[in-house]
């Protein structure tokens, strides 16, 4: 007889377990897959973005932001020749892409209604307001023909002090009409609070600290508008005060300096064989490039 066949015992399960991982072992483990992780994240990261351009560089004042209508350029002419500068500056403006507003100041005697083709005047006046966007306010100020009467333009030149009185701008920027325009200076407007701030007229140095009245920047106030005015009238200043006088009278301790390397290089800076005063130091070498790559304006004098 046959025996019953049976099956091979299954094998008895052992109870040895295998040894445990070390902790410091599991943690390396873990350590080298985020490593690899890290590494390969700053990989892909590295070749996307040599495929993207540089990004552009976005300037910390966003001027898009700015409500251009609260700041102003302010110019006046009393004659045709000051005129004539006056709406060259506002072309300079406008063609630089100025975005503050453009105020002009004029003999009421004259008008924009253009009679003859000889009517220059009403011409360059027409111009400045339809071509450039410039708010023209006619006032009672003296009417100078003759550019070589020094008397006259002398009691034409406070006509700058109307300046104060345009209380409808928070800020307001005078500019000489003999001043040559290289970039716009929008970014004066938003410097910090002060009534005044004016450059140092460094042709005057040493023997006299002052400051140059070809570019303001001021706050309008009335009353400091009246204050200017009393002090031009004929029977208060001397006889041979400038408006620069009395500018410096009111603000030769208090005005901001703002810098003239940037606003007020005068072109005979490049005739002179002394440029200290202008560097403002003794040990800067006189590099012209570099200067004239930073100037912004061309003021024909810095006038004290």
């Amino acid at each position: 007889m046959m025996s019953r066949f049976s099956p091979p015992p299954y094998p008895q399960k052992s109870d040895r377990r295998a040894p445990p991982i070390p902790p410091l072992l599991r943690r390396s483990r873990y350590l080298y897959i985020l490593t690899a992780v890290l590494l390969l994240f700053l990989w892909f990261a590295g070749r996307s973005s040599l495929s993207r351009p540089s990004p552009e560089h976005i300037p910390s004042l966003r001027y898009k932001n700015v409500n251009w209508s609260r700041y102003a350029y302010f110019q006046y002419a009393t004659s045709t020749a000051y005129l004539c500068n006056a709406v060259m500056v506002f072309e300079s403006l406008h063609r630089l892409g100025s975005k503050a507003s453009r105020v002009l100041v004029y003999p009421e005697e004259w008008d924009t209604r253009i009679e003859t083709p000889t009517d220059r005047d009403s011409q360059l006046l027409v111009k400045a307001r339809d071509w450039f966007n410039v708010k023209l306010i006619p006032a009672n100020i003296p009417v100078t023909h003759d550019r070589g009467r020094k008397d006259g333009d002398k009691t034409a030149s406070f006509v700058k002090f109307m300046a104060w009185s345009g209380e409808s701008y928070d800020r307001v920027l005078h500019l000489d009409s003999d001043i040559t325009i290289i970039k716009h200076v929008d970014e004066l407007f938003l410097l910090p609070n002060t009534p005044v701030a004016m450059m140092r007229d460094y042709g005057a140095l040493p023997e006299n600290k002052v400051l140059a009245s070809n570019l303001i920047l001021l706050q309008p106030s009335g009353e400091e508008s009246d204050r200017l005015a009393a002090a031009s009238r004929s029977d208060v200043r001397q006889q041979e005060d400038t408006e620069a006088d009395i500018l410096n009278r009111f603000y030769g301790d208090s005005a901001m300096v703002l810098p003239h390397q940037t606003y007020g290089l005068r072109s005979g800076e490049f005739r002179a064989t002394e440029h200290r005063y202008f560097i403002g130091n003794t040990f800067e070498h006189w590099n012209p490039e570099k200067v004239l790559s930073e100037a912004s304006l061309f003021p024909d004098a810095l006038n004290r």
